[in-house]
C-alpha cells in the first residue's frame, strides 16, 4: 500500500499505532533546540578527575557543550537571557553521563526478525522507546560492539538517542558468533576474517577480509573500535583464529587508532588475549580451564587463575565484567522475572504483554531443547516451573562467582576495569535496556567493587579505553554535555543512580518521568 500523495492519512495510521502501543507522546514530545544555553546553580560537582567533589559553582552550557565553570554567585538568572534554562542546583551532584561500553543494539530484545514483522506495531514501540531507557538510567553515551553503519543508522534515527559509537565484528570466518545460513551469514559480517590457507566463499575477495583490509574498512565506516572474538563453545569445536592472525589485527588497528576488543570469557580466552596484545577483554573468567565445566567445579580463584590476573594488571589491559550477560538465559527460566515492576518503566507495555504469550517465550523453549542437548543442564519431562527454576539457579551459580570473584581480584588490586552489561548478550528479555545497567551496578556492587570505583568504570575508564576522553567521561570545560543531576554522591553511594533528578544530553535538560515506557501521556 503506497502512501504517497497521501500525508495526512499515513499520519494519522501512524498516530492510531503508536496509541495502540501506548507511545503517543513519542509523536509529541516537545525537543528542546541544541545551543539553547542552560546555566545550573550552585551545585556540586562530582567528577572523575578531581580527588573531592567541587562545591556551591554554576555551570553554563552552550551549543551542548560546558563552558564555563565558576564559584556560584548569589544568582545568575537575569543575566542569562530568555533563552536559558536555568537550574537550581542547591543539594544535588553534577557528574558526567554513564558509558555502556558493550551493547547491541540491533534488534529488539527477545524478537526474532520474522517476529518483528508479524508485529509491527510492538516493533516500533519498542524501537522508539529503547533509547529513551537507556537515558532513563542514565547512559547518556553508548559503544555497540558489533555493528555497521547502516545499523547505526536505524538506532539513531529517532527523536532522543544517547550519542551512540560502535565496533565492527571482525569474526574469523565460520567461527563464533557467525551463525545462520551460507550465504546470508558472510552478508552479514561484512568485517570477517579469512585466514591464509582457508578457501573464501564464491564471490568474496579474501584479499578485503585480511586483517588489514578489514581495520581499514572499518576505519572508513566510522567505527571506532574493533572487536574480535576467540571462542571454542560449549561443544569445543567452533574454529578459533590463529595467534599471528589476531596480532596482526591489532598491529592494524593501533596504525589506525582503533583499540581492539577480545571477546574471552575462559582463561584459555583471555591468555590468547594477552599474548595477542589485544586492549580490552569482554567479560568476566566463567571457567578456569578448558576442561572445566561451566555450570560447575571451584569457584575460589586458584593460583593460575590469580596469575592471569596479575598478568593483565601488568600489562594494563582492561576488563569488562558483564556480570550480567549470565543472567540473560537464566532470567528466563524466573518465573516472577516479567512481574518486576521496574520492568514497565524501561519497556513498553505491549511488548511485555507479548513477552509472556507462547511466542513470546521462544527462545526459552530454544534453550529448553539445546541445553539439555549440550549436557549443561536437564529439564524433566512436566516439571514445575519453580522446581526448573531453582535447578537453574544453582547450575549458572558456579560461573557467576568465577566472574564475582575475579572482578573483586582486580578492583582490590588495581585491574583496569570498564563498565559493559553486553546488553542483550543473546535474544533474550531479560536484559532490559538501561534497566539493565542498574542490575549490573548491583552485582558489581554486591562482588565488591565499591561505588567510586564504579563511578569511575562507567565514566572515565570508558571514555579513556574508547578514545573518546577528549569529549566526554568528566565535567570540564570543552567537553560535551552529557551529564546527570543526582540527589547523593555516587562515589558514596550506588543508591544515587536510583533517583536522576535530570538526564543532561548535548546540553538539553530531560526530566527522567518523561523517558520511561509507563509515563502518563
Amino acid at each position: 500500500m503506497s502512501f504517497v500523495g497521501k500525508p495526512r492519512r499515513f499520519a494519522r495510521l501512524l498516530y492510531l499505532l503508536a496509541s495502540f502501543c501506548g507511545i503517543t507522546s513519542y509523536l509529541t514530545l516537545p525537543r528542546v533546540a541544541i545551543g539553547q544555553d542552560l546555566h545550573i546553580e550552585h551545585v556540586t560537582i562530582v567528577s572523575p578527575q578531581w580527588i573531592a567533589p567541587l562545591t556551591d559553582v554554576d555551570v553554563e552550557v552552550h551549543d551542548g557543550r560546558i563552558v564555563s565553570i565558576s564559584p556560584g554567585e548569589p544568582s545568575r538568572s537575569s543575566n542569562t537571557g530568555t533563552k536559558a534554562v536555568v537550574i537550581d542546583g542547591r543539594g544535588l551532584y553534577l557528574t558526567p553521563g554513564l558509558i555502556d561500553s558493550h551493547v547491541h543494539l540491533g534488534a529488539v530484545q527477545g524478537m526474532r526478525e520474522d517476529q518483528e514483522v508479524r508485529h509491527p506495531d510492538i516493533a516500533l514501540a519498542a524501537r522508539e522507546q529503547f533509547p529513551r531507557s537507556y537515558l532513563l538510567y542514565g547512559f547518556t553515551s553508548l559503544v555497540d560492539l558489533i555493528s555497521t553503519p547502516e545499523q547505526m543508522a536505524r538506532w539513531k534515527n529517532h527523536s532522543l538517542v544517547p550519542d551512540t559509537f560502535f565496533c565492527g565484528g571482525a569474526a574469523l570466518m565460520d567461527g563464533y558468533p557467525m551463525g545462520g545460513p551460507k550465504p546470508q551469514r558472510y552478508k552479514d559480517w561484512p568485517y570477517m576474517l579469512i585466514e591464509p590457507g582457508v578457501e573464501a566463499p564464491p564471490g568474496i575477495d579474501r584479499e578485503q577480509h585480511t586483517p588489514t583490509a578489514v581495520v581499514a574498512r572499518m576505519k572508513a565506516d566510522g567505527a571506532i573500535c574493533v572487536k574480535t572474538f576467540y571462542e571454542r563453545g560449549d561443544t569445543k569445536d567452533a574454529p578459533v583464529p590463529k595467534l599471528e592472525t589476531i596480532r596482526e589485527l591489532v598491529r592494524a588497528a593501533h596504525l589506525a587508532g582503533l583499540p581492539v576488543i577480545l571477546h574471552a570469557s575462559t582463561a584459555e580466552a583471555q591468555h590468547f588475549g594477552l599474548e595477542a596484545g589485544v586492549d580490552i577483554l569482554a567479560h568476566g573468567l566463567w571457567t578456569w580451564q578448558d576442561d572445566l565445566p561451566v555450570t560447575g567445579g571451584s569457584t575460589e580463584i586458584t593460583p593460575a587463575v590469580k596469575q592471569l590476573l596479575d598478568r593483565g594488571i601488568a600489562l594494563n589491559v582492561a576488563w569488562q565484567p558483564t556480570i550480567r550477560t549470565l543472567y540473560g538465559s537464566r532470567d528466563l527460566f524466573n518465573t516472577s522475572f516479567l512481574a518486576n515492576p521496574q520492568l514497565a518503566r524501561a519497556v513498553p507495555a505491549c511488548l511485555l504483554t507479548w513477552y509472556a504469550t507462547p511466542e513470546g517465550q521462544w527462545f526459552h523453549d530454544l534453550l529448553m531443547q539445546i541445553l539439555p542437548e549440550e549436557h549443561v543442564i536437564e529439564f524433566p519431562k512436566g516439571e514445575d516451573p519453580k522446581a526448573t527454576e531453582r535447578r537453574v539457579n544453582e547450575k549458572t551459580i558456579a560461573p557467576i562467582e568465577r566472574d564475582e570473584h575475579a572482578t573483586a581480584y582486580l578492583a582490590a588490586h588495581g585491574g583496569r576495569l570498564l563498565f559493559g552489561t553486553d546488553t542483550p548478550g543473546a535474544p533474550s528479555y531479560a536484559q532490559p535496556p538501561g534497566l539493565n545497567g542498574w542490575f549490573e551496578v548491583q552485582e558489581l556492587a554486591d562482588a565488591g567493587v565499591t561505588p567510586a570505583q564504579i563511578f569511575r568504570m562507567a565514566t572515565l575508564s570508558n571514555a579513556q579505553a574508547f578514545h573518546l576522553d577528549r569529549e566526554i567521561g568528566t565535567v570540564e570545560v570543552g567537553k560535551r554535555a552529557n551529564l546527570l543531576l543526582l540527589r547523593e554522591d555516587p562515589t558514596r553511594t550506588i543508591r544515587a543512580y536510583s533517583e536522576i533528578v535530570k538526564v543532561i544530553l548535548d546540553g538539553r535538560a530531560l526530566d527522567p518521568a518523561d523517558l520511561a515506557a509507563n509515563r502518563l501521556h
